[in-house]
């Protein structure tokens, strides 16, 4: 797998509209996109840091992965995600080979078009990792 760069970071917030005054008027960023995806059940706001990204997400339903997440007391990052050169799926099927645990199994789409995968913390130090592939 060849790694170009970090793609975002996600943080896991209960409501944008409440967490972007700190990063608009705190931290001086801009939000540059919001948008719902819908099957992940979570809205999310981008902004730039430089060259990376953050991905503000917020649960949009009680059964979202966000949302339990939250429920369970975290908050803050919840995600790296990667940008691969090589392809999400050609990623995979190189860390299923390395013995790595896959939460997905093949891309599937995320905000901002991207085709997408993460890989299991069990199996990563610890750290929810996407893989990212415009």
């Amino acid at each position: 797998m060849k790694v170009s760069h970090i793609e975002h970071l996600g943080i896991a917030v209960q409501s944008i509209d409440e967490s972007l005054p700190y990063f608009e008027e705190v931290l001086g960023l801009k939000c540059y996109n919001v948008e719902v995806v819908e099957d992940q059940k979570v809205k999310t706001a981008f902004l730039k840091c430089g060259e990376v990204k953050l991905e503000l997400l917020e649960p949009t339903s009680p059964d979202s992965t966000i949302q339990k997440w939250l429920d369970k007391g975290n908050h803050g990052v919840h995600h790296v995600a990667f940008a691969v050169e090589d392809g999400v799926a050609n990623a995979l099927a190189e860390c299923d080979a390395k013995g790595i645990k896959l939460i997905d199994k093949a891309p599937r789409k995320g905000a901002e078009s991207l085709n997408i995968a993460f890989l299991h913390p069990k199996s990563t130090v610890g750290i929810l990792t996407e893989l990212c592939e415009h």
